[in-house]
């Protein structure tokens, strides 16, 4: 199979925790994976790692970085619009995007200013519409694209009222988790949009939580590993005809809205 006809992803904040082991199993089953990083050099040091990790099982293995700021607008260095650009110029296509970037913004509920959520939301929310409308035109081109935005458990209006444990302190964690319950809103719009127009309605979107992992945005504390935590992310985005489509999910399955 040739490069071009090799299906592509991109994975924003891929240089570090769950992202880079998202990169990493899409590397591993045959894709060509682009690291979308705020830190250029980051990405690129990340890209080579995997390539070097894969290289006995995967001798074809093509892993890249690009600059990626998914809060840059307009003509700031990285915006997603001159991202999806630079991957349209290399490969000529983009078959499944990762809305992974994100950012762990913590403050007690009493003492939350408009400031904290605009600090979440530039980037959880913002930033993945940024980053879709930037890919959409290349998305639209393929033949079975996949849209993963990368949600939360704490983001479930349903287990938050039922006071469900979600490890670690999520007294704190209202600004993320209010964004997250956003993405999710707008995962589900998009989705409705996508269905409503023949010319999108082949594009599959989800929400999907990865669940409690230690990273260096969980401060380490999260129960689970970065592999377990990126294979339902990955898994999903592979998935073929048979996928979902509008829905938000975790390993097991559907998860309460």
């Amino acid at each position: 199979m040739g490069s071009r006809d090799r299906r592509v992803a991109l994975v924003t904040g891929g240089n570090r925790g769950i992202g880079r082991e998202v990169a990493r199993q899409l590397g591993e089953a045959g894709l060509t994976v682009v690291i979308g990083s705020r830190d250029l050099v980051a990405g690129e040091r990340a890209a080579k790692e995997i390539q070097t990790e894969l290289a006995d099982s995967r001798p074809d293995i093509q892993v890249t970085a690009v600059h990626l700021d998914v809060t840059a607008r307009g003509d700031e260095a990285g915006n997603p619009h001159s991202a999806a650009e630079e991957i349209s110029r290399r490969y000529g296509r983009l078959d499944i995007l990762v809305n992974n970037a994100g950012r762990m913004v913590e403050v007690l509920p009493t003492d939350i200013t408009g400031k904290d959520l605009e600090a979440a939301f530039i980037t959880n929310v913002g930033g993945v519409a940024e980053t879709t409308h930037a890919c959409l035109p290349l998305l639209k081109q393929a033949e079975a694209p996949r849209i993963v935005n990368v949600s939360s458990t704490t983001a479930s209006l349903k287990l938050t009222t039922e006071d469900k444990d979600f490890g670690g302190d999520h007294g704190v964690r209202a600004p993320y988790s209010t964004s997250k319950a956003a993405l999710n809103m707008l995962t589900l719009h998009y989705n409705k949009a996508f269905q409503a127009d023949e010319s999108l309605r082949h594009i599959k979107i989800n929400a999907i939580t990865p669940g409690y992992v230690a990273t260096e945005m969980t401060h380490g504390l999260g129960t689970r590993t970065v592999e377990q935590g990126a294979r339902a992310l990955v898994t999903l985005a592979l998935r073929g005809e048979d996928s979902p489509t509008g829905g938000y999910f975790n390993e097991n399955g559907p998860l309460p809205w």
